[in-house]
């Protein structure tokens, strides 16, 4: 037992030198600077990647460790207790960790930038990187996010809230993702996301199993229960950290043959290798998955090393130069992330294709986790609507189309082709897939309690839809302001303009559209459980409150004299379509005409709606009657015989 305390540090000794082998080996490694040019030191140089695996391996345990206590480790109540309160406390901990770890980052970066020794560093220059570099800002929101996350350790034991804090730590990694090489190349949208997803989904693996390998060393008795609850995350979190890796590593390449001529393919290549083989190891493991805990304790500590090993690897790539740096050349492709594409024509809006991350990821994740969940069914031997899986993947072919296919293609070229984009992704794609039923389906295929008393994972999503945030939100107000007045605040501000130039821009652009559309059309025509039940008549009114707002929209955008944006659009220049104004115009009819497109969909999806609560209500007040004998037609009846004999009495 002993011996195996020693794992954790076994762990981070094998990752660090991992880190200083591959740097030294590659083309990472610090070097002196030209004369006459600043040079923070080979102290600084070779300090900075630790302390940035530093940071990354508390967050990965940060992560892990509430992981275990909130979804691993079986829990009797709504609060945590015994090892899992334990589990938590530890968090904070390495919450603190990791704040620190990213404060002291900061400061070395800073000496790294601007080339100076840390005892020639300035509060000045300390807070010019923040003020000034977009790392800098990234930095100290980690630091302060991750501080936040300690503190919340330390007051917080509801399941549910923990749940939470899970998210919010996993978002707290996004800012870093946001920057260095994958803000630097081509195809930066998919470059960001893809990273945000690799690293997201390495920090629930690799911390889950750290958290484990803690759970076996205090030798608890719940091991085997988390062991196979954390099978099937593991699982999801390796698919989703291979295919993001691939995606990421496609926009740093120029070509294949970089893999064996760069010495960022050879690092790329000895990664992919570690981690097929612990995908390999990890497959094993779940094989072995019994209750001797002694051997079982031997293989993941094998396996977290590993994985540690892995992260080093990863912290190196971030210091090496990728062959892909540089790859843009004009103000026009450093903007678009890659050369402005040729003239639209009808084959290139269909078939055309430029992946951006975010519709991507939407595609993706929405297609493995509704053909997971109807594969649960299946087993089951449960049946599910065929006309929801159409219209499930209907919707997800709709935001392939807009989001990176064809009509993506030109969304950042093209004002008329951004609006199309944005039509689709706000206006018919969120109908299909409200029509899909997803949370009905998670709902129904969610692991369920292990034990009385258990907040289970299908029990914080019945928790999280009847809580006031989501009653809140699917207020009938709530929706079409935010569905129709963003729309304004977008377009008629500076707000267009700041997110188009802007790496981070295109994506949050494409996730407002769909969450605002589904959030729409989840109160209008959502056939998914909902904290509010509004009357067909309701939801009609909702809806026909919010089509003259969306076409006095399109028509102030059509009767416009200035071009939205301007300097983005002298910056692209495309060749073809030069009229702005006029292409503007375009858009603001596209507007127009996909705002009244979609009213047949909601229409009948409405109609069909009310037909049914109609005949719900008809076989329940038929069952009702026929248990206690028509009582409410009887009842109505006495009262009109009364009200009739009253009405005798009273006449002369």
């Amino acid at each position: 037992m002993r011996a195996a305390r020693a794992v954790p540090i076994l762990a981070v000794v094998a990752s660090a030198a991992t880190v200083v082998a591959a740097l030294a080996l590659g083309d990472g490694a610090p070097q002196p600077a030209a004369p006459g040019l600043p040079d923070a030191g080979r102290f600084v140089g070779w300090t900075l990647p630790l302390i940035g695996l530093l940071t990354r391996l508390s967050s990965v345990a940060t992560i892990g460790f509430l992981i275990a206590a909130t979804f691993l480790l079986p829990n009797r109540g709504r609060e945590v207790e015994g090892l899992s309160a334990v589990a938590v406390a530890r968090a904070g901990a390495l919450a603190t960790a990791w704040s620190v770890a990213s404060l002291v980052q900061y400061v070395f970066t800073v000496a790294d930038v601007f080339g100076r020794p840390l005892q020639g560093l300035s509060l000045p220059l300390l807070w010019t990187l923040a003020a000034d570099t977009s790392l800098g800002r990234a930095l100290v929101v980690q630091g302060l996010a991750a501080a936040v996350v300690a503190l919340a350790c330390r007051w917080s034991r509801d399941v549910r809230h923990l749940a939470a804090w899970i998210v919010f730590a996993i978002v707290a990694l996004l800012p870093v993702s946001l920057t260095g090489h994958t803000s630097a190349t081509a195809a930066h949208d998919l470059a960001t996301t893809s990273l945000f997803i690799h690293v997201a989904a390495a920090s629930i693996w690799v911390g889950g199993l750290a958290a484990l390998v803690w759970v076996a060393i205090r030798g608890s008795k719940r091991l085997t229960a988390a062991l196979q609850r954390y099978a099937t995350l593991a699982t999801w979190a390796f698919v989703a950290l291979a295919v993001a890796g691939v995606l990421n590593a496609s926009t740093r390449l120029v070509q294949l043959d970089d893999l064996i001529t760069t010495s960022y393919g050879a690092i790329l290549l000895v990664k992919v290798g570690v981690l097929v083989l612990l995908g390999l190891w990890a497959w094993r493991i779940r094989r072995r998955v019994a209750d001797d805990g002694a051997g079982l304790l031997r293989l993941v500590a094998l396996e977290l090393v590993i994985m540690t090993a892995a992260i080093g690897l990863g912290v190196a790539l971030g210091r090496t130069p990728t062959p892909a740096t540089g790859a843009t050349t004009t103000p026009a492709e450093e903007l678009l992330g890659g050369p402005v594409p040729p003239a639209p024509t009808f084959e290139r809006l269909m078939w055309g294709w430029e992946p951006t991350g975010v519709a991507l990821a939407v595609v993706l994740f929405g297609t493995a986790f509704y053909l997971a969940g109807l594969r649960v069914l299946i087993r089951r031997g449960d049946k599910w609507p065929v006309g929801r899986v159409i219209a499930w993947f209907g919707g997800l072919t709709v935001v392939a189309w807009a989001g990176i296919g064809g009509l993506s293609q030109y969304a950042h070229v093209l004002f008329s082709a951004h609006m199309g984009s944005h039509m689709m992704l706000s206006m018919v794609a969120p109908i299909l897939l409200v029509l899909g039923a997803p949370i009905t389906l998670a709902l129904r295929t969610l692991p369920g309690p292990r034990q009385p008393g258990e907040v289970s994972p299908r029990a914080l999503l019945t928790s999280f839809l009847h809580s006031s945030y989501v009653r809140l939100l699917t207020h009938p107000l709530v929706g079409p302001t935010l569905f129709v007045g963003s729309l304004f605040v977008l377009y008629f501000t500076g707000l267009f303009e700041l997110l188009m130039t802007s790496h981070w821009g295109h994506g949050a652009m494409q996730f407002h559209f769909l969450a605002a559309g589904a959030l729409y059309y989840y109160v209008i025509i959502g056939i998914d459980p909902s904290p509010r039940t509004l009357p067909p008549v309701v939801r009609f009114a909702v809806l026909m409150f919010t089509i003259p707002f969306h076409a006095f929209f399109s028509v102030a955008l059509m009767s416009a004299r200035d071009v939205i944006a301007l300097p983005y659009w002298s910056i692209v220049a495309r060749p073809y379509r030069t009229d702005l104004l006029a292409d503007q115009y375009l858009g603001g009819g596209i507007a127009w005409a996909m705002g009244e497109v979609p009213l047949v969909l909601v229409f009948g999806a409405l109609f069909v709606q009310w037909i049914r609560s109609d005949a719900r209500e008809a076989r329940r007040r038929d069952r009702a009657a026929d248990r206690d004998g028509d009582a409410e037609l009887e009842a109505y009846n006495a009262r009109l015989r009364a009200m009739s004999e009253n009405s005798q009495r009273r006449q002369p």
